[in-house]
């Protein structure tokens, strides 16, 4: 059985996002050199927060302003992307979402997004747990939320830069496949009423990402993940790893800065980590 902490660090870093580490010095920004590539940065983002703890640090602005190319995690300037994602976000077929929960499911769910955002779940019924686990964290911060990637975005369009991805909206989607959809949902209605809920997980991982411990982040996800190992490899392990070669390809001709949820940069298999070993030369940025 997985803990709420389980579920929603699953969610977080998967969208549409969440949380990076490792280093000796508290710092979500590294250089990356050498080994056949121009400078690169990479930057640990916390996808959604809430506004009044957003901060964009000037290191973190002068590192963009000096990259030539912008890679996130998905291309998010994409014009096609809003269709892609409809495209794999519904359930196909007479199926829908009330087939696979109990009633009392259906009636938390119903409840939420009524309060929230003024539409039931009659609305929402043909869309997969996954979509809806994020809807519910949008729901949560409404009007006060804050995008690193969304500000990222806006600052690509004002100074004319190129944004590419690291995947595609069809991969990310596809890592939940493998779960049923009882058993998302059922992760659904923990994430709303177990724990302290989505409040909790907010207050507690924004303090550490604050710090720019990536360790004490780090930390803290494996116990997010301790019931669902084979999760945490799919989610983080495996991508990470995916993610060295297209770093090198990218970086070949023109300097980048790339942000990807900062729960991807420390541990063993980490974005830093695999870096230094794949004979980059990977400086951590704490000014």
């Amino acid at each position: 059985m997985k803990t709420l902490k389980s579920i929603l660090a699953t969610a977080v870093i998967c969208l549409l996002s969440i949380l990076n580490l490792q280093a000796q010095e508290n710092t979500l920004l590294y250089k990356v050199e050498g080994n056949g590539i121009k400078t690169a940065y990479v930057f640990g983002t916390f996808h959604m927060m809430p506004k009044e703890d957003f901060v964009l640090k000037d290191k973190v602005k002068t590192a963009f302003d000096k990259s030539e190319l912008i890679v996130l995690e998905l291309d998010m300037d994409d014009p096609n992307m809003q269709s892609e994602m409809m495209g794999v976000s519904m359930i196909a077929g007479e199926d829908s979402l009330k087939d696979h929960m109990t009633v009392e499911e259906y009636k938390i769910l119903d409840e939420y997004f009524t309060a929230k955002m003024g539409i039931g779940m009659a609305g929402l019924n043909k869309m997969k747990p996954f979509i809806i686990s994020s809807m519910a964290m949008m729901a949560h911060l409404g009007q006060n939320m804050a995008s690193y990637e969304g500000t990222f975005v806006g600052m690509a369009k004002e100074q004319e830069k190129e944004i590419k991805g690291l995947e595609t909206v069809a991969f990310q989607m596809a890592m939940f496949d493998g779960q049923s959809y009882e058993e998302q949902i059922d992760d659904v209605i923990k994430m709303l009423t177990e724990d302290g809920g989505i409040d909790s997980f907010f207050n507690d991982m924004i303090a550490i990402y604050k710090t720019e411990d990536i360790e004490a982040l780090y930390t803290g996800l494996n116990e997010y993940f301790e019931y669902d190992p084979k999760m945490q490899v799919k989610v983080l392990d495996e991508r990470n790893q995916n993610w060295i070669p297209k770093i090198g390809t990218y970086s070949k001709d023109k300097e980048v800065f790339y942000a990807v949820g900062s729960g991807h940069l420390g541990g063993e298999q980490g974005v830093i980590k695999l870096l230094k070993e794949a004979g980059y030369t990977v400086t951590p940025i704490t000014e």
